[in-house]
């Protein structure tokens, strides 16, 4: 038996958890290939960026547009306690409002879950039950503050954070956007070349989040990042340091205006955690 948290969408772990038994691993249709297929390598340190002089001049950023997102992924977790590699992920958003995904591994569904701009619900399919957060409480009890935009941000590598930019530094090859969000302060390094963002670091008290973006491919005319891999770093309560690194690959990304269908609903049988 194979014990693996439910993410909050890509790795913002809750205390659900989701049991799969272990099943031969079905052949999986050739689609776009996405290096690094194993599983995310724990993150020790959080790596820097060369801060460059501060500027106020503006600085343009090609932002991914679209209408819905229809993609297959591949989604690996780790923790001091748990890990998952190359849990199979299916996706459909409608850009600034929903998020809707299954998961699962060995052919097995595990868990359903759809996202708003209001809350974030989680069935387990396996255990019939099913988890259901506001922002606000997700934000209390992870001890940074999350918000849609951030888990839309992991999928399509948009800014996370959309305060005003106070301070922008410039050098060659870094840009550096800083932001503020009530207590979270926020950097966000940009290259000037290709004018998208390939980092994100934010920090609140003792927790510390890092977001990485790689493999950027044309869809659409658009550049998009084939690969993620956020880093949450924090304390226990005993004070001990924690670490949770998460990755995503995409393997097949369709950026559409044909309108998708987000099916989701909760048995009346499942109880709620």
């Amino acid at each position: 038996m194979k014990h693996w948290f439910v993410s909050l969408f890509l790795g913002i772990v809750l205390s659900t958890t989701v049991s799969c038994k272990r099943q031969k691993t079905r052949k999986s249709v050739p689609m776009a290939r996405v290096d690094s297929a194993s599983g995310p390598t724990e993150v020790t340190k959080l790596p820097t960026i060369r801060t460059p002089e501060a500027t106020s001049e503006k600085v343009a950023i090609d932002e991914v547009d679209f209408t819905y997102l229809v993609a297959r992924s591949k989604v690996s977790f780790r923790s001091k306690a748990d890990g998952i590699d190359n849990a199979d992920l299916t996706l459909r958003m409608k850009k600034d409002s929903l998020i809707w995904f299954t998961a699962g591994q060995f052919g097995i569904t595990g868990a359903r879950g759809r996202i708003t701009r209001d809350s974030v619900t989680i069935v387990d399919v396996l255990h019939r039950s099913y988890t259901q957060l506001s922002f606000p409480q997700l934000s209390a009890r992870l001890g940074i503050e999350v918000s849609y935009d951030l888990l839309q941000s992991i999928i399509i590598g948009s800014m996370p954070w959309k305060t005003q930019i106070e301070q922008i530094q410039k050098d060659s090859s870094t840009h550096v956007l800083r932001q503020r969000s009530g207590p979270v302060q926020i950097a966000n390094y940009l290259n000037p070349a290709t004018r998208k963002i390939v980092q994100v670091e934010a920090s609140e008290g003792s927790r510390h989040l890092l977001l990485s973006f790689q493999d950027f491919t044309t869809i659409e005319r658009f550049l998009f990042p084939l690969s993620s891999t956020l880093t949450l770093e924090g304390k226990t309560g005993t004070g001990s340091p924690q670490q949770t690194v998460v990755e995503l690959r995409h393997r097949k990304v369709e950026l559409t205006n044909q309108v998708q269908t987000f099916p989701f609903s909760i048995p009346s049988r499942y109880t709620r955690n």
